[in-house]
């Protein structure tokens, strides 16, 4: 099998394909599942993709569990996303570097779906820019979610929602996929962190991209600790999602996409 980027791949023509970025930090008692199941989803759906994880600086086995990954399945590869670390900092490395048409976002502590990872792309494909998730539509579930985080989530969610005036409920959800072309109009990127997960589905919607929203689930992880620090992010969100209330309401549709924003929720 041909990776993709490779010379045979170009020459063969296959434009139609999904890259799964995947940042990840001292996460190698997840890593092996999360991707071989990930593979083993897009396979089956017959979807020529890449696997690209983004090593954030990880102490423990993850580089060597990447490697060992690398050997064993042809479409996955990593990158390494050097100091300054961070969340969002790794996902934006690997946005500079997959080379699909389309790219998921996904965690690799396998809180996310493959088959969903599959639906998202096929809706992707029937026309719009994005897709984003909704645990918290008909159809999304969460299992074993902490409490507290829950409530701070619906909070947020819920302040996102008036502020904006839309109806998409989980903006603080990682789990999204875009066109190649939706990622270089969200540019400049400027969250480091996981306020990311908001920035560009902020940005994506009020610079008129279009977009559908799907459910989702959501596994809390079997191994590790969550890298979200909710004391550290609070203002780091209200940041993103201020700045990005400001350039919909000052910067005149400098930054919009020519045609108009539509949203279906299913």
């Amino acid at each position: 099998m041909t990776r993709i980027g490779d010379p045979e791949w170009a020459a063969a023509g296959r434009r139609d394909t999904l890259s799964v970025v995947i940042p990840a930090r001292n996460e190698a008692g997840n890593l092996t599942a999360t991707v071989t199941q990930l593979v083993g989803a897009l396979e089956a759906a017959g979807t020529a993709h890449e696997i690209l994880v983004v090593d954030d600086g990880s102490i423990d086995g993850t580089v060597a569990e990447l490697e060992s990954l690398e050997k064993r399945l042809d479409t996955v590869r990593h990158v390494h996303n050097g100091p300054p670390h961070g969340f969002g900092l790794a996902v934006r490395k690997g946005l500079e570097e997959f080379r699909g048409d389309a790219v998921a976002i996904v965690m690799a502590d396998g809180s996310d779906a493959p088959g969903d990872v599959v639906a998202f792309y096929q809706a992707l494909r029937e026309g719009y820019d994005c897709v984003f998730g909704s645990r918290f539509i008909a159809g999304g579930r969460t299992v074993d979610y902490p409490v507290h985080k829950l409530v701070l989530n619906r909070m947020a969610n819920l302040f996102i929602k008036i502020l904006f005036g839309f109806s998409y409920n989980d903006t603080t959800n990682a789990f999204k996929c875009y066109r190649r072309e939706v990622v270089a109009g969200l540019h400049p990127l400027l969250s480091h962190h996981f306020n990311l997960t908001v920035e560009m589905p902020l940005k994506a919607i009020i610079r008129g991209y279009s977009y559908r929203v799907l459910p989702n689930s959501w596994h809390n992880r079997q191994h590790g600790v969550s890298k979200l620090r909710i004391r550290e992010m609070g203002s780091r969100y209200l940041f993103i999602v201020l700045y990005c209330f400001f350039e919909k309401l000052l910067s005149r549709g400098d930054y919009r996409k020519p045609d108009t924003v539509s949203e279906t929720q299913t």
